[in-house]
């Protein structure tokens, strides 16, 4: 029931921070918006570490639980935005796939895994963790990049209405792109090398085609992609925001894909 509450309140989040984009409101508002999408993440937190007490593992295994994990995942780099209130307004564009995750997650169900976890202890949360704050870095990423290029656009057709007055600057939609993506980066990085260090450690090699290193590696390449998109001269911002969009997408895509064929079986991470 705690998992569907969390779920109605990301929704509920994000049809009132829609509701702001068309009203045009900033004040009050947006306030109410944000405290919304806190309480979402704070309570959706709080399922999550029911989850781990009661069945005494971390919700990575499942279908369900993961996706959980991953909506959460979103959920926190929201929360880490809404204190700085122009750039909170950027939830408009992560909340909807916060939304979907969180209601595939329910639909599937979301349940402890029927296998003992090998990587356990204090590296196994030391993973995880980075690897959770480098998803956070390219969500980030991602819904600056989302307003950044509906921002450029609304400046190109010149039309300086509801939404060109709703969404932050691009100015302020590149620098949290760029921190997002920085952050991302270093994190994921850590995180590949704390788990490969214990796969070698206990199993001798370093398992490149496991799906789930698979997926690791391949976010680490995208973020190099993001970088890439900067180099060169002309429009380098305006690239940097469509590859990080292209870029999530890849990456969400990619470990849907994979946690569907892949039969619920083996880590999140």
């Amino acid at each position: 029931m705690i998992h569907f509450s969390t779920f109605l309140l990301y929704l509920g989040a994000f049809v009132l921070w829609v509701f702001l984009l068309f009203k045009g409101s900033r004040g009050r508002g947006a306030l109410l918006a944000s405290a919304l999408t806190a309480a979402a993440v704070v309570l959706h937190g709080l399922a999550l570490a029911g989850f781990w007490l009661v069945h005494g593992e971390l919700p990575l295994v499942g279908p369900g639980a993961a996706l959980s994990s991953l909506a959460f995942v979103g959920g926190v780099a929201l929360a880490v935005m809404l204190p700085m209130r122009e750039v909170a307004r950027v939830a408009i564009a992560l909340l909807p796939i916060i939304v979907l995750v969180q209601g595939a997650a329910l639909a599937l169900g979301i349940e402890p895994a029927p296998m003992t976890l090998d990587f356990q202890g204090t590296g196994f949360v030391i993973h995880v963790g980075l690897a959770f704050l480098g998803l956070q870095g390219l969500a980030l990423a991602f819904a600056a990049g989302v307003l950044y290029l509906i921002q450029h656009h609304e400046l190109k057709e010149k039309r300086l209405g509801r939404i060109f007055f709703f969404i932050p600057p691009l100015a302020t939609l590149e620098r949290v792109g760029r921190v997002g993506v920085w952050v991302g980066f270093a994190s994921l990085s850590l995180a590949l090398v704390v788990g490969w260090a214990w796969t070698v450690q206990h199993r001798g090699s370093l398992e490149m085609s496991d799906p789930k290193v698979v997926w690791s590696v391949l976010s680490w390449f995208v973020f190099l992609g993001i970088f890439a998109a900067r180099l060169g001269k002309g429009r380098t911002e305006y690239r940097s925001a469509l590859a990080a969009v292209v870029g999530f997408a890849v990456v969400l895509g990619t470990y849907l894909a994979l946690r569907i064929t892949a039969g619920g079986s083996g880590l999140f991470l």
